[in-house]
């Protein structure tokens, strides 16, 4: 290898560093496949000490495949004409949703889960910067589908193995419930998510596999506690209890399995949306957060919506 490759965690398989690549770099056909590899093998990489621009954004998205602009056009962009496709995600003190967790008010909290579960398409990646983070917390956690396959519990295995689990676009948080954690209490909803939910509301449920198995022969539990609705053609209570015992599974799991990164300017961070779930730890409501993303266009083939629908191109996406 010619990058300075090392471990995200020493001791672990999952997830790496990349230190130091430059925006020349970015651009060397052989440097690019070396990076690729290193994304498949290992599913989270940190790119450290890398120039904070969105021009080097940009040209680290464009390493593992093209951008996918935001089909939300009131979602806040980066100079959209210099810098397609970077959405602007901007949390002031005290605007966002607030949640008490085990007695403590955080803002920006997000249960673990892959990205448009939604929609029937899965882009491939995500990439993410920090812009400001709070002095403490803020932290953007992940965790290896592989790992969460090969922990959990062989009873729920098998019983969840060969379902599909439908899902809807819902960021109204009194409305998680699957592996909602001890103590989860809404105080306040973020009142961005009401146009949101509108309109999305005639939007089919989208189907996804609760495993799936990669081309390299691994199988990836694959369920999203956020926006999971219930197990296609079993959303009785006995399916809906399946559902929670797993979901509240990848909560315990993820304690000891997960990576939290804590956000530097000069960091930049892409996971594997097919692999990895991610959550957001929260902070406290009178500190702000941006991050910027710039997301992947792919899809692994394996969703569909519900009952045969078709994409009505009225599916609303969000980032975070």
């Amino acid at each position: 290898m010619t990058l300075d490759v090392r471990p995200l965690t020493e001791g672990r398989a999952f997830g790496a560093r990349i230190g130091g690549l430059t925006l020349a770099q970015t651009q060397d056909p052989a440097i690019r496949a070396e990076i690729n590899a290193v994304f498949e093998a290992k599913g989270v990489i940190v790119f450290e000490d890398v120039e904070p621009t969105a021009q080097m954004h940009i040209a680290l998205g464009d390493v593992f495949g093209p951008l996918k602009d935001h089909p939300n056009k009131a979602t806040p962009r980066v100079d959209q004409d210099a810098m397609p496709g970077v959405i602007d995600m901007e949390c002031k003190p005290f605007e966002g949703t607030r949640l008490a967790i085990g007695g403590q008010e955080l803002m920006q909290w997000l249960p673990w889960h892959f990205d448009h579960a939604y929609n029937n398409e899965l882009n491939r990646a995500g990439v993410l910067r920090s812009i400001q983070v709070p002095p403490e917390d803020g932290l953007t956690g992940f965790v290896d589908g592989i790992e969460l396959y090969e922990v959990l519990s062989p009873d729920l295995r098998d019983a969840i193995e060969g379902t599909n689990i439908l899902y809807r676009m819902n960021v109204i948080m009194e409305n998680f419930h699957f592996g909602a954690p001890d103590g989860y209490r809404v105080i306040a909803e973020n009142a961005h998510a009401y146009p949101v939910m509108e309109a999305a509301a005639d939007v089919p449920r989208a189907v996804h596999p609760s495993v799936w198995t990669r081309s390299t022969g691994e199988k990836v539990l694959h369920v999203s506690p956020w926006m999971a609705e219930g197990i296609e053609g079993n959303e009785s209570p006995e399916g809906n209890a399946l559902l929670q015992a797993v979901c509240a599974e990848i909560f315990e799991k993820a304690q000891a399995l997960s990576y939290f990164h804590k956000w530097k300017p000069t960091d930049m961070l892409i996971w594997d949306n097919w692999r990895v779930l991610h959550a957001v730890s929260g902070h406290d409501p009178q500190y702000g957060r941006r991050m910027q993303r710039t997301t992947i266009k792919g899809d692994y083939g394996l969703g569909y919506f519900e009952n045969g629908a078709t994409n009505t191109n009225k599916i609303v996406e969000r980032a975070y």
